[in-house]
């Protein structure tokens, strides 16, 4: 789904959590509020299709054209038990008339299709917010199952709340009458009748919606029908009942964007596009080698659609034979990538090592998730850092690039690649399950703005030895960058030696010499050393005393949490690193600027780790390891607190 947006770019004043403006304004019999801001969260047992909800009614957001962000928050079990508080799984939407860059801290709305969903997220609600509930389900035994000895509806439980109590099972099977369905089979499209309910309180488009049910159920027109007459029937239900006296509107984000086309984009998804975008640019098939892991393997689902842009995909049978895979591929000439998370980063360890020995061009695509060991699969974390900068026996350095946002893992994957291909290296792109699985509009770049990623094949020998023989080495090296000649398997006079023992430097022929096994290993380090970066980019309006500095998907909670405290009028700077490794080529002098540098990682520390280690700078670390992103407020707390310290 795309929207157009004509406007400049602005970002909305104050702080992006602020108390919800509104206005009010009568529209026929029932009162209509204008909102700012809105952040509603559906939640059901895993098997009422809650992330099918959200997804659509973030979809109807996004073709609306107000700015958003997700969190979809599902269980890892194939199926929990139905009714158990192990099986909620929800669907958290952020969206506004303005600039934002979270999931928001905290629902407006919580619809609960259970007494399980609403004894799960009752605790993120704040006093006064709407709680839709499908009063079908609480009866004895599934309040039971989760511990509710008396309804949470009738014993004063939910008193602080807007109650709102809709029987949607009853109200669904009713409007499906006429279909003929069994029973069990009709309340399966509750979720629908609570989209369409939503969709009238929020004023969401709806055509898209019933176009994509139709779509969706082709094969089976009478269960389409049924979908489309469920999310009929709870807009006509919003319209009609006297409970819902009020709808509201969250006007477009027309200030929040730059001029261009937008559409809706998961991490994956943007990560897929930018992996295509790169062997596009680059003039090269593209390649991957890959096993199926949660949270990675949408990339892979992905990428097997798009056999037109010369996209080979290959599902091995395990980690190791995936990237093996990879690594032929770009030994043969292909933009190759393999994807995976942390369990799979340790076993791939040793082809990485190979790779780096090889010193040929590969994407190692870690989307990290809570560990250790099988760990959380369904939640994120940020803990892999220390294992892709270190994870391998020997000296084996690799570039590190991490996006900030689901968005921004579109250029991440053309940087990744860029700095892959330029230097002959595999690279690690570290995004999360935060980043993947979350969305936010996203620009459709015209292609004029992608980088030129063309390379030179070596095609002719490139060493002329003492007696005047012309010869191909495989180590000699561009003065600039380092890297070696790529030859093609089959090229004539190219033949060279591959393989995991050292090589000469030059020849590449094995080598034992200690003398050379010293070049070899300084000259992989100063090639990684000397990738070129931008230099870091502080965001400092007050002279402040203060940075906080982050990586990766921890970006929009923090900037979130800066803007709060500016909005206060208590001055600190920001910055937040892309490029892992190298650093950027200023960072000691911007951290030894300040007195005070605070890290928030959802790790226990790992970048203030390197940072302490090669800057000797006193970083502050600030660390969360319970599966979920950082919160707003909770950052600004801690910033406020480090600041007056």
């Amino acid at each position: 789904m795309t929207s157009q947006v004509s406007t400049s770019a602005e970002q909305a004043d104050g702080a992006e959590e602020a108390v919800v403006g509104e206005q009010r304004k009568p529209v026929g019999h029932k009162e209509v509020r204008r909102l700012d801001r809105v952040i509603i969260r559906f939640a059901g047992d895993s098997g009422d299709g809650m992330q099918l909800t959200g997804d659509r009614f973030t979809s109807e957001t996004a073709s609306f054209g107000n700015d958003l962000s997700t969190l979809p928050n599902f269980p890892a079990e194939i199926r929990a038990p139905a009714g158990t508080l192990p099986g909620v799984s929800s669907f958290q939407l952020h969206f506004a008339d303005h600039d934002i860059l979270t999931p928001g801290d905290a629902p407006n709305v919580l619809v609960a299709m259970n007494p399980a969903a609403l004894k799960a997220n009752l605790a993120d609600v704040p006093r006064g917010a709407d709680i839709i509930v499908n009063t079908d389900e609480f009866t004895k035994r599934p309040m039971a199952k989760v511990g509710y000895e008396t309804s949470p509806l009738e014993d004063g439980t939910l008193e602080a709340y807007n109650v709102h109590p809709v029987p949607l099972t009853t109200l669904t099977v009713e409007a499906l009458k006429e279909f003929g369905l069994p029973r069990k089979e009709a309340e399966r499209s509750k979720n629908m009748f609570a989209l369409g309910l939503l969709s009238w309180m929020y004023h969401r488009p709806t055509e898209a919606t019933e176009a994509f049910l139709r779509q969706k159920f082709a094969k089976k027109p009478e269960i389409a029908e049924a979908n489309v007459a469920a999310f009929r029937a709870g807009w006509n239900f919003g319209e009609t009942t006297e409970d819902f006296a009020v709808s509201y509107e969250v006007a477009p984000a027309t200030r929040a964007f730059p001029t261009g086309t937008y559409r809706n984009i998961s991490g994956n998804l943007a990560l897929s596009y930018g992996l295509i975008a790169a062997g596009q640019q680059a003039d090269l098939p593209l390649y991957l080698g890959s096993y199926p892991i949660t949270p990675a393997s949408d990339i892979l689902h992905e990428l097997s659609k798009h056999k037109n842009f010369g996209v080979r995909t290959f599902q091995a049978e395990d980690e190791i034979a995936g990237i093996g895979a990879a690594l032929g591929a770009a030994f043969g000439g292909s933009l190759a990538v393999t994807t995976t998370s942390g369990p799979g980063v340790a076993l791939k360890s040793e082809t990485i090592g190979l790779a780096v020995s090889l010193e040929l061009p590969l994407l190692i695509v870690d989307i990290q998730r809570g560990g250790p060991s099988t760990g959380l699969p369904t939640k994120t974390e940020q803990a892999d850092l220390l294992q892709a900068m270190y994870g391998r026996n020997g000296e084996a350095p690799v570039p590190i690039v991490a996006p900030k946002t689901p968005a921004d893992c579109f250029d991440a994957a053309i940087d990744a690649a860029r700095i892959a291909l330029t230097y002959r290296t595999p690279v690690f792109l570290l995004s999360d399950g935060y980043l993947a699985n979350g969305s936010e509009p996203w620009r459709i770049p015209d292609l004029d703005e992608l980088p030129d990623l063309r390379v030179q094949f070596a095609t002719v020998p490139n060493h002329t030895l003492a007696d005047g023989t012309e010869v191909f080495w495989p180590y000699k090296r561009d003065p600039q960058t380092l890297a070696r000649p790529w030859a093609v398997p089959g090229t004539p006079g190219l033949e060279h030696r591959i393989g995991g023992i050292e090589k000469q430097d030059g020849t590449g022929n094995i080598s034992y010499d200690p003398a050379n096994h010293d070049l070899m290993v300084r000259t992989r380090q100063a090639k990684i050393d000397g990738i070129e970066v931008p230099d870091l980019d502080v965001d400092d309006p007050d002279g402040a005393r203060t940075l906080v500095i982050g990586w990766g998907s921890t970006y929009g909670p923090i900037t979130a949490a800066v803007r709060r405290l500016r909005a206060e009028g208590v001055p600190i700077a920001q910055a937040h690193l892309r490029h892992l490794n190298p650093f950027p080529r200023n960072l000691g002098d911007a951290l030894r600027s300040y007195e005070t540098v605070v890290v928030p990682e959802m790790n226990l520390g790992q970048l203030a780790t390197l940072i302490r280690a090669k800057y000797l700078v006193d970083a502050r670390s600030f660390t969360q390891v319970n599966g979920m992103p950082f919160k707003a407020e909770q950052l600004a707390t801690v910033l406020k607190e480090a600041i007056h310290v």
